[in-house]
């Protein structure tokens, strides 16, 4: 299997100023195959990408994108940011990019002639549930899919984020099935409800799901991420740990 830790483990370390470069040892020394930064986490962005690309690539690590920003605008077109993103990509030497849909309901024009513009053929592109009823439900992710399976880019997939599904109020298992076939990633993180409150854990086996038991909802031949912030890095190991335990190498 392959296990890939997304930066927001290090959420603390981020907000006292570690950067995403010297994060990339620390995963390498944790047993990670990959890294996932977090566009939002560079602080100086231009400079960065090539640092932690460069250093990645030393390490013979995987590196994917998680970019907080839409395929689709509000108005309905395409985001023009997303070539930048793609060369951002390149720079970093990402195997995947992450975006959400946005407003694809809205959109008019002709996808082909949209998605052609991108690299697609070099990099892997996904859309995740997020903590949206827009980009966070079974519906508009399918729509999305299905459209651009049928204009022949087969090769564009879907993010599967356990804990995302609490906030929109989804049924986690119904949307395994769902989402199934088009998942080559799986985003774990538990979420606990707290009367109410909702809010990420920082333990697989403490929250709302039985997370085992969701796995059997869902392919295992893809890449893992764990994405919840941690504070040690004795239990980010021992939850690397209780992932391959349940998932097997």
């Amino acid at each position: 299997m392959t296990v890939i830790l997304n930066t927001w483990i290090f959420e603390k370390d981020v907000k006292h100023g570690t950067t995403q470069l010297e994060l990339v040892d620390r995963v390498k020394k944790l047993g990670a195959d990959g890294i996932e930064v977090r566009r939002e986490y560079f602080k100086d962005l231009e400079l960065e990408l090539a640092q932690v690309g460069e250093r990645a690539k030393e390490l013979d690590l995987i590196v994917n994108y998680s970019v907080p920003d839409v395929l689709f605008t509000e108005d309905g077109k395409i985001n023009e940011k997303l070539k930048g993103y793609f060369e951002e990509g390149k720079i970093l030497g990402i195997s995947k990019i992450k975006f959400n849909t946005g407003s694809f309901n809205k959109f008019t024009g002709v996808l082909e002639d949209e998605l052609s513009k991108l690299p697609l053929n070099e990099i892997e592109m996904n859309v995740e549930n997020d903590q949206t009823i827009l980009s966070g439900t079974v519906k508009p992710i399918k729509d999305f899919l299905n459209k651009a399976y049928e204009v022949g880019y087969t090769n564009i997939g879907y993010v599967y984020d356990l804990g995302n599904w609490a906030f929109t109020r989804g049924n986690a298992i119904a949307s395994a099935d769902a989402l199934h076939d088009a998942t080559n990633y799986i985003h774990l993180k538990n979420t606990i409800n707290d009367s109410g409150e909702l809010s990420t854990s920082d333990d697989l086996d403490k929250g709302i799901y039985d997370w085992r038991d969701i796995l059997k909802h869902l392919p295992h031949k893809v890449s893992f991420a764990l994405e919840y912030p941690m504070d040690t890095e004795e239990q980010i190991e021992q939850q690397i740990q209780l992932l391959k335990a349940e998932i097997g190498d």
